[in-house]
């Protein structure tokens, strides 16, 4: 069943006008349909807020069809937000405080920009230990992305990540290490995922915490992995939820921030993204800036509207397949006691062991 529009958030409506199925809230609580309350931890700035929630929710949506979803937004007051960013978190997200007492089936947390190499310095650090020490006692699974996969791997694991020579920046394969596992069943064997960080969690420390690796790649490193149960915990290394045009924002941003002076160097290609003849256009653009920088003239138009119906998704459907064996899992769990699964009679060696 669909996303509920149980409150006025624009992205409702955003994804409505895309032909995603999202229905009124009021028509919902009509229907004798399973409910499934699946916090969104959202920790971007400003400037992605409405767009990742677009694209969490979107993959939420064109996941599992078994329940109605309810998806429950909030963030952490300590990040610093303008008035605008303020106003709509006022306006369309609930306080951690709220999400405690409702309680949750199952919680995302996106990824979150940084500002120094300690993580342990952001603002975000220690409410996000009480968030995820939280939702380890009292929710069925989380899942986390990027960042903040780096952030619990530092501190409930003692694994600190490590800094990349250059900027893993791109659409890259990927291969199942574990077919059998619940989350990956279905899935293809090989699939593609976006990554866009400059520093990794190795295979090596994945297992050294005592997590299970179910997918990774040969140039990318790990994609995702899970605590020792199999479940409770999920961790994304890459990006799975990006738009088609994700990367190329993130190209053009860098690309502006050189005309404005606020990058020595122009930005290299997202690898594996952008086809020959996009490249090309590219090529021919980058010759204009260097030039209106040199002259002191100003920048040409990024040709985005040439770029974006070349671009190839490659990376949605295999998201969607894993996501919904996610949601399934949890929609099976919260009907059972949800300790039991987790807590008693597994075998830390058999991560399926959790399954039955």
């Amino acid at each position: 069943m669909p996303l509920v529009a149980h409150t006025k958030l624009p992205a409702f409506h955003d994804l409505q006008q895309e032909g995603e199925t999202v229905i009124p809230g009021e028509l919902a609580i009509h229907q004798d349909i399973r409910e499934l309350h699946i916090g969104l931890l959202n920790l971007m700035p400003d400037a992605a807020l409405s767009a990742t929630e677009r694209q969490f929710l979107r993959l939420i949506n064109d996941s599992n069809q078994i329940a109605q979803f309810y998806v429950h937004l909030f963030t952490l007051p300590e990040l610093e937000r303008s008035q605008e960013g303020l106003a709509h978190v006022q306006s369309y997200y609930e306080t951690f405080e709220q999400i405690q007492s409702a309680g949750l089936d199952a919680l995302i947390v996106t990824g979150a920009n940084v500002t120094q190499p300690d993580l342990s310095k952001e603002a975000f650090w220690n409410p996000l230990v009480k968030v995820v020490d939280w939702a380890y006692e009292n929710v069925t699974s989380t899942l986390f992305s990027c960042l903040t996969t780096h952030a619990v791997l530092e501190f409930r694991f003692g694994k600190k990540r490590q800094r990349l020579p250059a900027k893993r920046w791109g659409v890259f394969p990927h291969r199942l290490t574990e077919r059998h596992h619940p989350l990956v069943v279905g899935v293809n064997t090989r699939f593609d995922v976006p990554h866009s960080r400059f520093n990794e969690i190795s295979r090596d420390q994945f297992e050294e915490a005592g997590l299970h690796v179910l997918v990774e790649s040969d140039e990318a490193g790990v994609h995702l992995a899970v605590s020792h149960d199999g479940f409770r915990l999920v961790f994304f290394q890459g990006h799975p939820e990006y738009d088609t045009i994700s990367l190329l924002k993130e190209y053009k941003r860098e690309v502006m921030l050189f005309a404005s002076g606020d990058r020595d160097d122009y930005p290299p290609f997202p690898e594996n993204y952008f086809s020959p003849l996009s490249q090309a256009i590219l090529d021919e653009y980058a010759d204009l800036v260097i030039a209106s920088k040199k002259s002191n003239t100003p920048c040409p138009r990024f040709p985005e509207a040439l770029i974006a119906p070349c671009l190839d998704n490659t990376w949605h459907d295999t998201a969607e397949a894993i996501l919904n064996n996610w949601v399934g899992k949890v929609y099976q769990t919260t009907n059972q006691d949800r300790a039991k699964p987790f807590m008693e009679g597994v075998n830390p060696d058999d991560p399926l062991g959790v399954y039955g």
